[in-house]
């Protein structure tokens, strides 16, 4: 009803954004108090720091002694993109597409990078395609979560244990909130931005030592920028894996990235990690059971995402608007909650179909996602009457 009384209680940290995503809790700028500004990213001190960044994050996500872990420019997408451009070629390759980056990469793959054996293995938003089509001889590019579409990979059963293809996954809004079987993969990335809070601009590559073979038995026929080259002299540039940069890092950065480190380390690492993430689906799932308006856009409980939970309006009078008019109602939804101050940033990406996208990461208090969702309830019938006053 129009007019109705907005709830009492709202979310202490208003910040629902996909990427960059919200701070741990209590943090403040002092935490920063120690980076090592003005300083030459190569001096003892500040390499340090960075190593400490790749040390931490190894042991928390619990990756075996003999992967090499590095930082790279560009974000997660800069940590994909050197992995497809160094790696691919090969062989045949099967690519997993089920949002907009596992369709972005494919466009990489196919249109760019020109690749003849190339599959795309495509599902529409809110489900998967079939995994157990994989090939095993071909390298495998996947998202282990689909930050727009809410869905994410159950478990790596479909992978072969004995594979002759490589890996690749996309972890950017998994890795800390979801277990990675790191028997099952080759090259992990991810970013700062998303489960730990951090800033972005930095990506983190992890390979395997099949994927250091790769590098170092092939070369692609196709030139490789400065940004991308993860060899020198026929061999895998050690230094990168133990706090070199190709480029120039923020300082500033790096000391946020080990204070969300060191905030994951207290509270229980990554076990904690996940559960604060799953506590957090849990409560929006109790919610979507009750509602008449919303439901998840994966389709499969197995399937949906306790990092970037995305919903759908399911109620008649969104389903009788034309497609305009559902993009229209969705985006004023989310204004109506940014404007009140409740929540910023969660409207649906701007290719998937219209919506809600909440992130849930570990950054994240359940108390803030239970304090959210009556406002949902109150935006939804604000939208609802105003276009059924307006047929």
């Amino acid at each position: 009803m129009a007019g109705a009384a907005t709830p009492e209680l709202r979310p202490n940290n208003r910040n629902f954004s996909s990427g960059p995503c919200a701070k741990r809790p209590g943090f403040a700028l002092d935490a920063l108090a120690g980076a090592f500004l003005g300083r030459s990213h190569r001096a003892a001190e500040p390499k340090a720091r960075l190593a400490e960044v790749i040390a931490r994050s190894r042991a928390i996500l619990g990756m075996p002694a003999d992967w090499r872990l590095g930082i790279v420019p560009g974000s997660d997408t800069g940590a994909v993109e050197m992995a497809l451009w160094s790696m691919l070629g090969a062989r045949g390759v099967d690519i997993v597409a089920f949002d907009s980056f596992g369709e972005g990469w494919a466009t990489d793959i196919v249109k760019h990078l020109k690749l003849e054996d190339a599959r795309v293995l495509s599902a529409p938003y809110g489900k998967l395609p079939d995994l157990a089509s994989a090939d095993p001889e071909h390298d495998l590019v996947f998202a282990w979560n689909g930050t727009t579409s809410g869905v994410r990979v159950p478990n790596a059963d479909w992978i072969a244990a004995d594979r002759r293809g490589l890996a690749i996954c996309d972890a950017t809004s998994a890795a800390f909130a979801m277990a990675l079987p790191w028997d099952k993969l080759d090259v992990v990335t991810w970013s700062w931005q998303k489960v730990l809070g951090g800033e972005a601009a930095h990506g983190m590559l992890a390979l395997s030592p099949r994927a250091v073979e790769r590098l170092e038995s092939y070369s692609p026929a196709w030139p490789l920028p400065k940004l991308f080259r993860l060899t020198s002299k026929g061999k895998v540039a050690e230094g990168i894996f133990k706090g070199d940069t190709i480029n120039t890092p923020s300082m500033l950065c790096v000391e946020d990235a080990v204070d969300g480190l060191r905030w994951a380390e207290r509270i229980g690492g990554l076990q904690a990690l996940i559960a604060r993430s799953e506590a957090n689906l849990a409560a929006v799932a109790a919610w979507v059971a009750r509602s008449d308006w919303a439901g998840f856009l994966a389709e499969d409980a197995a399937t949906r995402s306790c990092t970037s939970i995305c919903l759908k309006i399911t109620a008649p009078w969104f389903d009788a608007l034309p497609a305009d008019g559902q993009t229209k109602a969705a985006k004023q939804l989310a204004s109506l909650l940014e404007k009140q101050g409740v929540a910023y940033d969660i409207a649906a990406y701007r290719d998937a179909p219209p919506g809600l996208r909440i992130w849930a990461g570990a950054t994240v208090e359940t108390a803030d996602i239970e304090a959210l969702l009556p406002w949902l309830d109150w935006a939804a019938a604000e939208v609802a009457d105003s276009f059924v006053a307006s047929k």
